[in-house]
């Protein structure tokens, strides 16, 4: 076997990217998707004691249940590692739980060792059990309807590894197949305590579903809830707020020997008004704020009378999209999830282009954003070594309303006498436009974008939701004709596999297409494009190609795909931006792992 590089084991780093999830977002961000509104930003308490810190977050936790929450809202990556992580300044891998691991000679077996004596938060021991119950009952366990079970898919035959326990402290996972991006996967799945979860994986309800599945909702009593990170579960008031402290048990210490985190709590507020955040901020309240273009001048002419700097990390990372249904699936009772009218519509790949055309992504980056964005044209970031650019041969959409409507009439549309767009049957071209309440830009962008709709001639109407509300829209009742969102996932920049949740068919993320989920009713009539399948393809290609040059070729190839066919068109990327108090020690900004990624580290001056 291959000994991989180990780090050193006083390494402390804290990925505060982790609390979000694929996704989304998306994220995913969609997804599961890392941008400045999903992320917490650092808020200092009222009381007396410096080694507190107030988070926000806009949305409340749907549940606190790990895998089978899809949501960026959660606490996450405060109470749960992993095996290994990802260094938020380098985005290189580093042990985490396991303090080493060794590859065979043929790549498809991997030996992770454990450090010594991990406890959970309970003061129970953390061992090569908790490993193999965390893969095999419930990520590999298919009545557990987990978004994670797609970053064990190996191969074209999206086969499982197998997890098997050496002894109490090594686990072997052994791969169908060589696996590139394996180890980054593994990276971003949480390990989950055994003696606390088994029982309700072996008990089921009234309908024959694992108890797991109604574990460790919003109402379970704090002390319940197991974790293994830097912090654990102290209280949650619904809607108001939840409580951390510092995990006793936490492995993690300092050169000196002093146990890690140097904070005693964490406090996350939610606070859906981006505006009462700012007035807070400005007040002196709080210690830290995501900074959107509209608060940028305002903060920056205030930056030395209030003590705090304003980071910049560059273009953001995820991308902000807007997309069309394109689901042509049944629902369990026999009805389409979509209007087959507007089915029709979004599914003609002239119409999806003509609304591309029609926005006007420069006005929107300069009266939206003050010009504190980048255009964005691609799959990938611009900071991805595998990135195609316009100059390249990537085909773009420069704003061009005639053309829009050049191309609607070409495809079998027309005008009536008030200039409003109808089908071929007559039909007035109207549906909704779907947008997150929580983010006052996505609002403006959606606005914009029904403005320009209108010049030529489509009736966009306005959908304001929640985003725990978007989400089961999107992924549950796959109840919506047209979204304004994000997507994006950490590490994705260094390996485009990441982002196969989004774009390949069977993805727990691919949105505008979303087939059947594991436990739920095969999905009658849904359809999946000769192009949906050659990305399919492609993402296999990749991660079985070592060759860089090849890898390249590949994902330009993708990204040529996504350009031409149109499944999402890609808006303005803002600018990462964080305010953040000077009295806040060992703070390590960067456009990977933001401002807080190793919130172990941080300390408080003395006021």
């Amino acid at each position: 076997m291959l000994e991989s590089k180990n780090k050193n084991q006083d390494i402390y780093r804290f990925t505060i990217s982790r609390v979000l999830q694929f996704l989304v977002g998306v994220v995913l961000c969609c997804l599961l998707i890392l941008t400045t509104g999903c992320r917490p930003t650092l808020l200092n308490s009222q009381g007396n004691n410096n080694s507190k810190l107030v988070l926000v977050n806009p949305s409340p936790p749907p549940t606190f249940n790990y895998p089978i929450s899809r949501s960026p809202y959660g606490i996450f990556g405060f109470i749960y590692e992993g095996l290994i992580s990802e260094n938020g300044l380098t985005g290189e891998l580093e042990p985490a739980l396991a303090e080493s691991w060794i590859f065979s000679e043929d790549k498809k077996r991997i030996i992770f060792t454990l450090r010594s004596e991990l406890k959970w938060s309970d003061g129970e021991p953390l061992t090569a059990d908790d490993v193999v119950f965390t893969y095999q009952d419930i990520y590999l366990n298919q009545k557990i309807p987990t978004v994670y079970r797609d970053f064990l898919r190996i191969g074209s035959s999206g086969a499982f590894p197998l997890v098997k326990k050496i002894d109490r402290q090594r686990v072997e996972f052994i791969l169908p197949e060589p696996f590139a991006p394996f180890l980054r996967y593994i990276g971003r799945l949480k390990i989950l305590p055994d003696h606390a979860l088994r029982d309700t994986i072996l008990s089921t309800d009234a309908d024959g579903k694992p108890l797991f599945l109604s574990t460790w909702n919003t109402n379970t009593k704090p002390q319940e809830i197991i974790g293994n990170g830097a912090f654990r579960l102290e209280n949650y008031i619904p809607s108001q707020r939840i409580v951390l402290q510092k995990n006793p048990f936490y492995w993690r210490s300092d050169l000196a020997g002093n146990s890690l985190p140097y904070l005693d709590k964490l406090i996350i507020e939610i606070i859906p008004s981006t505006d009462n955040q700012l007035l807070r901020f400005r007040s002196g309240e709080l210690d830290s704020i995501g900074v959107d273009a509209e608060a940028f001048q305002l903060l920056k002419r205030e930056e030395k009378r209030g003590k705090y700097k304003i980071y910049n990390g560059g273009p953001n990372l995820n991308f902000q999209f807007v997309g069309f249904n394109l689901n042509q699936g049944i629902n369990s009772q026999g009805k389409p999830f979509l209007n087959p009218m507007k089915s029709r519509w979004f599914n003609n790949l002239a119409f999806r282009q003509a609304v591309a055309y029609s926005i006007n992504r420069q006005q929107i980056n300069n009266n939206i954003y003050r010009g504190l964005g980048e255009i964005r044209h691609s799959a990938l970031a611009v900071q991805s070594p595998y990135y195609l650019s316009p100059e390249a041969g990537l085909k773009v959409y420069k704003y061009n309303p005639e053309k829009a409507k050049k191309l609607l009439l070409d495809a079998g549309f027309q005008y009536n006498n008030a200039n409003e767009l109808l089908d071929e049957d007559g039909n007035r071209v109207e549906f909704t436009i779907l947008v997150k309440s929580e983010e006052k830009l996505r609002i403006d962008t959606a606005v914009k974008i029904q403005k320009y709709l209108s010049n030529i001639g489509i009736k966009g109407n306005l959908q304001v939701l929640n985003f725990n509300t978007v989400l089961q829209k999107l992924f549950l009742s796959r109840d919506w004709e047209c979204y304004v969102g994000a997507f994006g996932v950490p590490g994705a920049d260094f390996e485009p596999n990441l982002l196969s949740l989004f774009w390949s068919s069977n993805g727990s993320f691919h949105q505008f297409n979303l087939g059947s989920k594991p436990g739920e009713p095969r999905m009658k009539n849904w359809q999946v494009s000769d192009w949906e399948k050659e990305i399919d393809r492609l993402f296999t290609a990749g991660y079985q190609t070592v060759n860089e040059n090849q890898r390249r070729e590949i994902y330009g190839e993708f990204q040529q795909i996504v350009a031409e066919q149109l499944p999402v068109f890609f808006l303005v990327n803002s600018l990462s931006l964080q305010a953040v108090r000077n009295h806040i020690d060992n703070l390590k900004f960067s456009a990977i792992g933001g401002a807080f990624w190793n919130i172990d580290e941080l300390k408080i001056q003395e006021k």
